[in-house]
């Protein structure tokens, strides 16, 4: 069994919340969600820094099996791959994750090497700052480079002032809308790098865009009924407004309205479990870097809960649903439009509809995908490939909205029409 949630007393302990602020979660609700994102580490699959950066933040068991293999296959991970062929957001979080779990990131050992990734993330980062300053877009997205500048500034590296710049002014004056989840990330940057800077004119620009990001949040919670963004922007919007109070004050955050949209949720992806646990034990990734290890260490793990009943093979048959399926390309070469409609068991992904669309026309329907921390990501149907230098991506609609989850967590209901519709961004 798997260690779980500290007490609820020792969490409220350690993040200094008082009874009236009243932002940490029932320690059931805790035990419950590391629980389930320490059992989804499968040891055949990359290892997930924002894994282990959660567990180090929320209390979970840092001396056990899990914890261990987690923070060996991240540095392994780092030292094979950091300069190779990681973006400078990977990088990123594998510094987030070895400073929450006391390593220093400028000598990360393992395969019989030693890599400074500190110096690995500033190149990384210089190349961003490079293409957003020339050409108006990083290299990779403004969600990486608030992540990275957030791990420069926790390292205490020194080259987070420049990007915190162009980021409060991205986030004052945007060509185009901004993300919760990018902006909740800028956010908490900012507030990192604000503590550091000296000059008077820095500072006040990025009190300004805090100060502006942390009550656009607050406004969009009042109108929405606590929900900022979708339910799976909640867990860095909810660790942004713990880290910016003081630039929101003396407007106070009812955390208690945020957190019971996050409560409703039955979160299963363990990225999005990852994201939201800091923020229900009052912490944020700003803390990374203030952890006490050895008290971490010292400290006995609450009740564990017990496992859920493991279904046999001879399950229940499920009923078939019909899902209309659609794909969409008016961007780039010969555009198309094709659709199919596939029966599917009720309870299915839409990777399993896809998947049945390519069965019945794989000429038309085939497509590819790739893993990452957020499950399966498609990067080409009907031989159409999304690129980072072309800005385009498969983005999938139904009814005409947006999806809010993954194709390998998102569950179509009978009837339900899905198009997938070659875009840029």
């Amino acid at each position: 069994m798997l260690g779980v949630a500290l007490g609820i007393g020792v969490l409220l302990a350690l993040v200094g919340c008082t009874a009236a602020t009243e932002c940490v979660a029932p320690q059931d609700k805790v035990s419950q969600l590391l629980q389930r994102m320490e059992e989804s580490v499968n040891f055949a699959e990359p290892a997930n820094p924002s894994v282990l950066l959660a567990m180090n933040l929320a209390g979970g068991d840092t001396d056990g099996p899990i914890h261990k293999w987690l923070l060996e296959e991240i540095k392994e991970e780092a030292v094979k791959r950091a300069q190779k062929d990681m973006t400078s957001g990977q990088v990123a979080l594998h510094v987030l994750a070895l400073l929450s779990s006391c390593q220093d990131p400028q000598r990360v050992h393992a395969l019989e090497q030693t890599l400074d990734l500190i110096s690995v993330l500033q190149q990384k980062t210089d190349e961003e700052m490079a293409k957003l300053e020339a050409e108006g877009i990083p290299k990779t997205t403004l969600y990486s480079v608030g992540l990275d500048t957030l791990a420069l500034c926790l390292a205490e590296a020194g080259g987070a002032q420049g990007p915190s710049v162009a980021l409060a002014k991205q986030v004052l004056s945007p060509e185009r809308p901004i993300s919760v989840d990018t902006q909740a990330m800028v956010a908490l940057a900012l507030a990192c790098v604000y503590d550091y800077v000296e000059l008077q004119d820095v500072q006040d620009l990025l009190w300004e865009a805090l100060q502006t990001v942390s009550n656009s949040f607050l406004n969009e919670q009042e109108e929405r009924n606590g929900m900022i963004g979708n339910i799976y922007s909640m867990g860095l919007a909810l660790q942004a407004l713990e880290a910016t109070r003081k630039f929101y004050a003396p407007r106070e955050w009812d955390c208690a309205q945020a957190f019971s949209r996050v409560y409703a949720h039955d979160y299963q992806q363990p990225m999005a479990i990852a994201q939201v646990l800091p923020a229900l034990v009052g912490r944020s990734y700003l803390d990374v870097a203030g952890l006490d290890c050895a008290a971490t260490k010292n400290m006995s793990p609450g009740p564990q809960l017990p496992l859920s009943p493991v279904l046999g093979t001879h399950s229940i048959p499920r009923a078939l649903i019909q899902v209309h399926y659609c794909i969409t390309n008016t961007l780039q070469g010969k555009h198309f439009h094709d659709c199919t409609s596939v029966e599917v068991p009720s309870g299915s992904t839409l990777l399993q509809v896809m998947e049945e669309a390519a069965k019945k026309d794989p000429q038309t329907f085939s497509f590819q995908t790739e893993q990452t921390s957020w499950g399966p990501y498609v990067t080409s149907i009907h031989g159409l490939a999304g690129s980072t230098e072309d800005r385009t991506y498969w983005h999938f609609l139904s009814a005409g909205n947006a999806l809010d989850e993954g194709v390998g967590t998102y569950k179509p209901q009978d009837g339900e029409h899905i198009e997938a519709v070659f875009s840029t961004y």
